[in-house]
C-alpha cells in the first residue's frame, strides 16, 4: 500500500503526531511505501512564512483574538462556508500539492492538520477524480475545532471518548469515530532506568525534579516562571527545556538560581527528562499532555493559549491529571503546597489511567482494519 501523512507547520504537536505515525506504521508494515509530507513545502515561501510565523505572532502577542477567532470558527456551518470560500481563492497554492498528491497516488492519507483535509475535500469534488483514498482526519486536542470536520473524511481519530461525542454530536457518525489517543512516539512507553537518566543528566536523588517546558517553538512566560519558582522554600531541582529558542536559553542560562537549574535547549530525550520527572510544569498542547499522561506525570498547567489548549485544561483538570494557576505569582504557593502530597501521587496515578502510550499504533491498526473491510 501507499500511505501519505500531510501535516503542517503550525505550532510543532502536528509535527510531531505525523512523525509518530510514520513510525508506527514502518513498523506494523515495513512493505509499504510511507511519505510524510509538510504541506507548506508545495506552497509558495512567503504565504509559508507569513502562516508560520502569523500564527506564532498571533498567539504569543494578541492571544485574545486569537480566542475570538477560534471561538468564531468553532461552529460547523461557518466552518464548511469558510472551507468553501478558501477553496475558492487557494487554487493557485495548492496546485503543487494537488500534483504531489495524483503522483503518489496514496491508498491512504492520514492528516495530522486540518488544511489537507481541506484540499482533500475539494479533490474529492472533482467529478473525473482517478483515486479515491481514504482520508483520515487525526485531531491532535483533546476537543475538535470545527475546522477538523470535512465531509471528505472517511474516519476521525480522536483523543479520549468526550471527543468522539462532541464529534458525534455535530454531525459526525459514531461509526466513524474512534477514540484511538493522540498518536506519540513509541520512546514514551519504553522502559527507562531512571537512576542512570538522572546520573547522566546531572541531577540530585534527594531532590523532587520539576520539568519546566516552553514547547517547541520557546514560547510562554518562562523566565517569570522561573523567576517565581526561585521563591519556593522547598528543597527542589529544575530541569527547563527552551526548545528553539536559543535567545530564551541563553537568557536564562546566565542568571542566577537558588534551586539546582539544568537550562537545556531542544531536547530529543523528552521521555527521559519526564521519566525522571515528578511534575511537569508546562502549557497543556496536545501532544505534551499526551507524552505526559503516557508516562504517567502530573501536570502543572500555566498560561494555555485561548482556545485548543484551554479546552486541553478543562479535560486535564476535569480528570484530576492536572492542576492550575491563572497567575505566575500564585505558583511557589501551590508548589509548597503540591510537592510531596497525596494529591500529587494522585494526579499521577489518574495521569497514567488515561495514558494512551500506543494512540499511534491504535490508529494505524484501526486504518488497516477499516481498509480491509473496504
Amino acid at each position: 500500500m501507499r500511505i501519505l501523512i500531510a501535516t503542517v507547520t503550525a505550532g510543532a504537536g502536528h509535527l510531531q503526531a505525523a512523525a509518530a505515525l510514520e513510525e508506527a506504521w514502518r513498523g506494523l508494515r515495513p512493505r509499504d511505501t510511507v511519505e510524510c509530507v509538510d504541506v507548506l513545502d508545495f506552497m509558495p515561501k512567503l504565504y509559508r512564512k507569513l502562516y508560520v510565523e502569523g500564527y506564532v505572532k498571533l498567539i504569543a502577542h494578541a492571544p485574545e483574538l486569537w480566542a475570538m477567532v477560534f471561538k468564531k470558527t468553532d461552529n460547523p456551518a461557518l466552518a464548511r462556508k469558510l472551507t468553501k470560500f478558501r477553496r475558492s481563492v487557494s487554487k493557485y497554492r495548492t496546485q503543487k500539492f494537488i500534483a504531489h498528491l495524483k503522483q503518489f497516488n496514496p491508498n491512504v492519507v492520514l492528516c495530522t492538520h486540518y488544511m489537507p483535509l481541506e484540499i482533500l475535500g475539494q479533490l474529492k469534488d472533482e467529478p473525473k477524480l482517478r483515486f479515491n483514498p481514504m482520508v483520515v482526519s487525526i485531531v491532535t486536542d483533546f476537543e475538535a475545532h470545527a475546522l477538523w470536520m470535512e465531509p471528505s473524511v472517511d474516519l476521525y481519530c480522536v483523543a479520549a471518548e468526550e471527543t468522539k461525542a462532541r464529534l458525534v454530536a455535530r454531525g459526525a457518525k459514531a461509526d466513524a469515530v474512534a477514540a484511538t489517543g493522540i498518536p506519540i512516539a513509541s520512546k514514551f512507553s519504553a522502559s527507562i532506568d531512571r537512576a542512570d537518566v538522572r546520573k547522566r543528566i546531572g541531577l540530585r536523588d534527594d531532590l523532587p525534579v520539576l520539568l519546566v517546558l516552553s514547547g517547541g517553538f520557546g514560547m510562554g512566560p518562562v523566565a517569570k516562571i522561573l523567576g517565581e519558582l526561585n521563591k519556593v522554600t522547598t528543597p527542589l531541582q529544575l530541569v527547563v527545556v527552551c526548545g528553539r529558542n536559543e535567545e530564551l536559553r541563553r537568557e536564562l542560562a546566565v542568571m542566577d538560581r537558588k534551586h539546582p537549574t539544568h537550562i537545556l535547549g531542544f531536547a530529543s530525550n523528552m521521555h527521559e527528562l519526564m521519566a525522571v520527572s515528578d511534575l511537569v510544569v508546562s502549557k497543556p498542547g496536545g501532544l505534551t499532555s499526551s507524552e505526559a499522561l503516557a508516562m504517567g506525570r502530573p501536570m502543572f498547567v500555566i498560561d494555555p493559549i485561548p482556545g485548543q489548549e484551554a479546552a486541553n485544561s478543562d479535560f486535564l483538570l476535569e480528570h484530576g491529571a492536572a492542576a492550575k494557576v491563572n497567575r505566575v505569582e500564585d505558583l511557589p504557593f501551590r508548589i509548597e503546597k503540591l510537592i510531596g502530597s497525596k494529591k500529587l501521587i494522585a494526579m499521577g496515578d489518574e495521569s497514567r489511567r488515561l495514558g494512551r502510550p500506543q494512540a499511534a499504533q491504535s490508529v494505524c491498526r484501526e486504518v488497516i482494519q477499516r481498509l480491509g473491510n473496504r
